[in-house]
């Protein structure tokens, strides 16, 4: 059996779980003292983390497939088979169908994330993420925050434009020179589309998926851009050649984005600037994508 006919997301123990509490004894404490905690608690559940109701709705895309699962989710930690314990116990008591896993006993698990095929991986631990999209796969850092999550089963992304799901070509220009020369770039290269950003392939999966279900797809994606006309007209055009579908777009203007992606039911927001990260994380949840030139003086 292999996974590359599913659309794959790899999530990390502590997004998935809160494991504030043994996250501070391995710190204040550490690696023998964190492994005594864990096992003398293993048999208490843990609380939801803040990627939980996304795996959630995610993982019920299944229930509504017909024949072989679509989706799968894989769980990378740094905790130890023996110290994770716990942490399957726990995805036993709230019924998520997760079954892959790696341990890496304290090392990063990011190596994992391209043997098992991942197409995402969220993650709390910045670091891991970084190397995660240097191995050209989507990663983001999610964002404590949000005012919870929908409970209908529409399962919605939304994305930033550039530097996450097209490259930070015209995001540099904007930075060296301002937004007038952004403006005037992008009107005269409205017919040469954009490179391919880290969410790219993403979305694109995420988009195969979509067409099995057709016109009654529980999945729904929004671009959330900061951009207004006339750089509208490049965005358009790229994602034709591409042959990508957003559901939605909506064209800000340099206008805050966390009311447009409450009003759009955003499960998950991704962009490459944390403070628009940290301006949607109090309506959505978010993931910080650090990519780009918004983030070469992290």
């Amino acid at each position: 059996m292999h996974l590359s006919n599913k659309l794959v997301i790899a999530i990390s123990s502590r997004a998935l779980f809160d494991l504030q509490d043994s996250h501070r004894v391995f710190e204040e404490r550490g690696l023998e003292a964190f492994a005594a905690y864990q096992i003398e608690k293993e048999n208490d559940v843990l609380a939801k983390g803040d990627a939980f109701p996304l795996v959630e709705k995610f993982l019920r895309i299944n229930q509504l497939l017909s024949g072989e699962a679509g989706v799968e989710v894989i769980l990378l930690s740094r905790n130890s088979a023996d110290t994770g314990l716990r942490v399957f116990n726990s995805i036993e008591h709230y019924g998520l169908n997760i079954t892959r896993a790696a341990f890496c006993n304290g090392d990063s698990p990011y190596r994992y994330i391209a043997p098992f095929g991942c197409h995402l991986f969220l993650s709390s631990d910045g670091q891991d993420v970084r190397r995660a999209l240097e191995q050209g796969v989507a990663a983001a850092t999610l964002v404590a925050g949000g005012e919870g999550h929908r409970s209908d089963p529409i399962l919605r992304f939304a994305f930033d434009g550039d530097a996450v799901i097209f490259s930070d070509e015209a995001e540099q220009l904007f930075k060296r020179e301002g937004l007038a020369a952004f403006a005037a770039a992008e009107r005269a290269r409205a017919q040469t589309p954009l490179g391919g950003g880290p969410f790219k392939g993403f979305l694109e999966a995420l988009q195969r998926l979509q067409v099995e279900f057709g016109p009654d797809c529980p999945i729904r994606t929004a671009l959330v851009t900061a951009r207004s006309a006339p750089a509208h007209e490049r965005v358009i055009r790229t994602l034709r050649e591409w042959n990508i579908r957003i559901d939605e777009s909506v064209f800000l203007g340099g206008l805050p984005k966390g009311e447009f992606l409450r009003a759009f039911g955003a499960d998950v927001f991704f962009d490459d600037q944390p403070n628009h990260c940290a301006s949607a994380a109090e309506h959505v949840a978010t993931g910080h994508v650090p990519h780009g030139v918004a983030n070469l003086e992290d």
